[in-house]
């Protein structure tokens, strides 16, 4: 039962993920029409945006039970010893994330006004294949990182976090933008690739599943490494 509960908050918060991160671009559009703020100024709109995305679904995430929609985090802590999860828990989890994903996709898809929908699509590769691997697994690694000092060593308050997160993150998708889009998230990319008709491809494998989980996990085994977790004879 314990799965099956897992699964779904999974699935419905990637759902929930999906359709509100693919409205971020149409969101810091409009208002930034609305307030008259233009060129870089806008990345405040889009970090203010994040923000509250995070502060929202870290309130979902916790009443579904500690859902979460990105199944490289669920790997990282996985890798760290943290979360509880086993191999088979991770392995159901994923496909329910992936699933999610494909239905936010295809739901904003539907609901998002004509005027913004050219700014849907998903991430996509600009560059060749092995270069845009590398990227998306640095990446993934250096966000992982940061998610990990942020919410294990960094401040108390949940505000602080979020406003950390929330500009790296505005940071590596600026950064990443011309290689891989980027994702950083395997279950966002598959269910862009599903309604793009990409999903099947080794280039959708490679560079946005594999990379990712590489770069995710490392991650976590050099934080593990940079900060131990006590020995339980200090502990004890």
């Amino acid at each position: 039962m314990g799965v099956v509960k897992a699964a779904i908050g999974d699935g419905v918060i990637t759902f929930l993920w999906v359709f509100c991160a693919s409205c971020l671009g149409a969101a810091t559009s409009a208002i930034a029409k609305a307030i008259g703020v233009h060129g870089k100024a806008t990345l405040l709109i889009t970090i203010s945006l994040i923000f509250i995305l995070l502060f929202v679904f870290g309130i979902i995430g916790g009443a579904l039970g500690g859902a979460s929609f990105n199944p490289t985090a669920t790997a990282a802590f996985y890798a760290l010893g943290l979360g509880g999860d086993s191999l088979i828990l991770a392995a159901v989890r994923f496909p329910a994330q992936a699933f999610g994903a494909v239905g936010g996709a295809l739901a904003v898809i539907e609901f998002m006004p004509l005027q913004y929908k050219h700014m849907l699509g998903g991430p996509s590769l600009k560059c060749d294949m092995h270069t845009g691997a590398i990227a998306e697994g640095v990446l993934t690694f250096t966000s992982t990182t940061v998610v990990l000092y942020v919410i294990l060593k960094g401040p108390k308050s949940m505000h602080m976090k979020n406003l950390l997160l929330s500009m790296s993150m505005v940071t590596l998708v600026f950064f990443g933008g011309g290689y891989t889009g980027p994702s950083m998230n395997p279950a966002n990319a598959f269910g862009w690739a599903y309604v793009n008709n990409r999903h099947n491809t080794w280039e959708q494998f490679y560079v946005y599943w594999i990379s990712p989980f590489v770069g995710a996990i490392s991650a976590a085994w050099t934080f593990r490494f940079l900060f131990p977790p006590p020995s339980k004879e200090k502990s004890a």
